[in-house]
């Protein structure tokens, strides 16, 4: 007699948990002609586990191969907030090691706002070393968008416990950092770290513009987060700008 589908699934479950990877493809194999609607549900959730599981693994390559030069301690640094005409630009960095597999971890800009919030709770607990920092308003005026944003990621590294090499997300390293780094062009596709990074700095900011939307809720940031909505815009015409508006940027 075969199995029923609730001992299926905590077999599963079970193997899924240990992360032995073998075993749980060879029962999704034998799986895959039983035509039972439960386990083709089960057979299909799984197989979607391993291919993101595998996925993962392969977004360390840019670690890897820093790790295999000696480094130990490898800062993932990426930015929220550069495109908004109001609030902060933040920035985060992130160092994870070769053991620490984080589910479901992407570009902030690909998951939900409830997903972000999960994941970025499984960073602060796995990872070795995260910082996030911010660069107001007010300095991104008299400095402009892209120093106050290397200024906010070399603040974000410096505050790591423990760093020796950084990938910065974009086309441009940052020279306050006075530690070896390279950067990435779409770094945070390409690199789990870099992704943590992202993730961390967009539930940050968002935060902080959900707190700045009751000191000035008639511009809607709890919604907008600062970017230059059409309701935004509205907002602007009647009230003006707020103390957290960007004075150098066009509204």
């Amino acid at each position: 007699m075969s199995k029923s589908i609730t001992e299926i699934d905590a077999y599963t479950k079970a193997l899924w948990q240990k992360q032995d990877l073998q075993k749980l493809k060879d029962l999704l194999d034998n799986l895959a002609s039983d035509q039972r609607v439960g386990i083709q549900k089960l057979h299909r959730r799984y197989q979607k586990k391993l291919e993101e599981y595998e996925q993962y693994w392969k977004l360390f390559s840019h670690e890897i191969e820093i790790w295999d030069k000696g480094f130990s301690y490898v800062a993932g640094v990426d930015e929220a907030g550069r495109g908004p005409v109001a609030g902060p630009v933040v920035a985060a960095a992130v160092v994870l090691n070769r053991d620490i597999y984080i589910p479901g971890l992407k570009d902030s800009k690909k998951l939900s706002a409830n997903k972000r919030e999960e994941i970025a709770e499984t960073i602060k607990k796995k990872a070795v070393s995260y910082s996030v920092s911010s660069v107001s308003a007010e300095i991104i005026d008299k400095i402009n968008i892209l120093r106050a944003n290397h200024q906010a990621m070399a603040e974000a590294v410096l505050g790591l416990a423990k760093v020796d090499y950084a990938l910065i997300d974009g086309q441009l390293t940052v020279s306050q950092l006075n530690i070896p780094q390279s950067a990435i062009i779409k770094g945070d596709n390409l690199s789990n770290s870099v992704a943590a990074a992202s993730v961390l700095a967009k539930v940050a900011r968002d935060t902080m513009m959900v707190q700045y939307d009751k000191e000035y809720p008639e511009y809607g940031f709890a919604v907008n987060k600062g970017y230059l909505t059409k309701e935004h815009q509205e907002a602007l015409k009647t009230h003006g700008p707020s103390p957290i508006h960007r004075k150098s940027f066009s509204f």
